[in-house]
């Protein structure tokens, strides 16, 4: 008898296994918030061909798969990959290797950083970006006298942290042919007693901006692929890249084909000719989802992204009334509003996406009247506003009755709140950042950061959504309160709800059977984890598609 049992052992265990699915990576002992409808909790996930096939518990799992590869989480937490949905992907790649003034207290301080690079890239241009003179004690743009004297024969051209001014020394001013007296719509070039002050707003940076020399390929391959690799240390496996040119993205179609660059994104084409006439006049070979757009599975091209006004901190913001801290200004457009009304025709007529940044409450207002007239009442076609930031009470239900999707940024309201109020007054300040109210509107919002305007980090997006103050727990009762979002609708925007912003709720934003296994293991739960140690979660691992490809040494 005894000689029986072993062969019968033998060949239940052999039947066992074969009649077991196959998997690539069976993932137990976990506390997996798979942000389904239900927003259920998993103990284990099963992972083959890069695609969820089975969450579950993990005695159940462990018996119905065979996988080649067995991890035990031993209790840390998953969440779908993060996504930022309005970023500047390959402008932050680009930014890591020129002078970061982020966080810079003082002009003095600018300088001294301007200089020591100088030193270390003795050629070419010297670019930088980050500045913010709302930080400084200061609280005003400077001048280019001083890069001017240390700086006479080397063109230096230097960004504000949002992007939508810029000061240029007289070299970079003198190759670009910019002067006094210069006039444009949607821009300002500052002058000072006569002279060129060297600031630049909105419109105006172009005119320098354009005649810094094109990146070679090499450097654009190595600016992206700097990005991905911060951006999957951050827990990011999705981005949407907002305003790109279409060579751009179909580069990033051949990295990603050539497996160099892993990351999902989604482009929002820049407002120009040539990204329209690729777009509505260019069949592509192969291409089974319309003229013009493309669809892989890390890449997706079907949506433009439009400028309606500047920002805030610049004061490029359109707005209905004057600036509080600035008598009889208003802020401007920067197109007139016949432009967008023509661009959102022929988009409507071709069916793709129309996403628009707009800060001030008339640059919001005359963009969602814009929108109201295409979109003719409720909808499915996802139409955005980029920042939705300054929003008169008479124009939160557009949202809803048009289907309009805000994409809010929760770290611009830490960022702004210091100085926010000044611009505004405390009556019109109700209307801003109003990350609650805009919510309720559709009953779901995408968020993201506009890296590199503020950090990358999710962890940050998550903190200022929920929590609403700055890193040192400021201010008090937090900031504007009665806009901030539950935990779980913070998670949703930057997961389920910033899939569906860009039409792929359906392909990853949740760990669900059949989407994308990207996903993130933290250190600590997001969920429960105290407001005052949320900045401290880490991220441990992250993967696409189930490959690692992140793992904190």
């Amino acid at each position: 008898m005894k000689k029986l049992i072993a062969p019968l052992l033998i060949s239940t265990l052999i039947y066992s296994c074969s009649t077991r699915e196959k998997a690539d990576l069976l993932i137990f002992n976990a506390t997996i918030y798979t942000v389904d409808s239900s927003f259920s909790i998993a103990e284990a996930m099963a992972i083959k061909d890069g695609k969820i096939v089975a969450t579950g518990k993990t005695i159940d799992l462990e018996k119905k798969f065979d996988a080649k590869e067995k991890t035990d989480a031993r209790g840390k937490f998953i969440y779908p990959g993060l996504m930022d949905a309005h970023s500047h992907f390959t402008s932050y790649g680009f930014s890591l290797n020129r002078v970061n003034l982020t966080g810079t207290k003082s002009w003095e301080e600018i300088l001294e950083k301007v200089k020591s690079f100088a030193t270390e890239n003795p050629n070419g241009w010297l670019l930088g970006q980050g500045w913010d003179q709302n930080d400084w004690n200061v609280k005003t743009f400077p001048d280019n006298q001083k890069l001017n004297e240390l700086f006479p024969d080397r063109p230096v051209f230097l960004t504000r942290v949002d992007g939508h001014a810029a000061i240029a020394n007289k070299k970079a001013l003198e190759l670009s042919e910019v002067k006094a007296g210069d006039k444009l719509t949607g821009g300002e070039v500052e002058v000072k007693n006569g002279k060129l002050s060297g600031i630049l707003v909105d419109n105006a940076v172009d005119l320098v901006s354009i005649k810094i020399p094109a990146s070679s390929v090499a450097e654009l391959k190595e600016a992206l692929l700097d990005a991905q690799q911060n951006c999957f240390a951050a827990g990011l496996t999705s981005v949407s890249e907002c305003g790109l040119g279409y060579k751009t993205a179909l580069f990033m179609d051949s990295l990603q084909k050539a497996g160099d660059l892993k990351m999902r994104i989604y482009v929002l084409l820049s407002d120009n000719k040539e990204n329209m006439d690729f777009a509505f006049q260019n069949a592509r070979l192969n291409d089974s989802v319309g003229q013009g757009k493309i669809k892989t599975d890390r890449l997706s091209v079907c949506g433009f992204k439009f400028l309606a006004d500047g920002a805030l901190g610049s004061r490029g913001a359109c707005l209905l009334q004057p600036y509080s801290d600035r008598q009889g200004w208003y802020g401007f457009l920067l197109s007139s509003q016949q432009h967008f009304d023509s661009a959102a025709k022929i988009i409507s007529e071709k069916g793709w996406q129309m996403c628009t940044h707009a800060i001030g409450d008339s640059g919001n207002r005359m963009i969602l009247n814009v929108y109201a007239k295409y979109l003719k009442g409720k909808n499915d076609l996802r139409w955005r506003v980029e920042h939705a930031q300054i929003i008169n009470e008479n124009d939160f239900k557009l949202f809803g009755e048009f289907s309009i999707i805000p994409s809010v940024q929760p770290t611009h309201a830490t960022s702004d709140m210091y100085w926010a109020g000044d611009r505004l007054g405390k009556e019109r300040l109700k209307g801003a950042y109003a990350f609650k109210q805009l919510l309720q509107q559709n009953g779901w919002e995408p968020l993201g950061t506009d890296f590199p305007v503020e950090d990358i980090s999710p962890i940050k997006t998550f903190y200022a959504a929920v929590v609403r103050k700055d890193a040192k727990g400021w201010p008090e009762g937090g900031f504007q309160m009665e806009n901030a979002l539950t935990r779980e609708e913070a998670l949703k925007g930057m997961t389920i709800w910033a899939a569906k912003a860009q039409f792929e709720e359906k392909e990853k934003g949740s760990l669900e059977k059949g989407k994308f296994a990207d996903f993130i293991v933290l250190d600590n739960d997001l969920m429960t984890t105290a407001p005052e140690k949320l900045l401290e979660v880490n991220i441990l691992k992250t993967f696409v598609g189930g490959e690692k490809v992140f793992e904190k040494k």
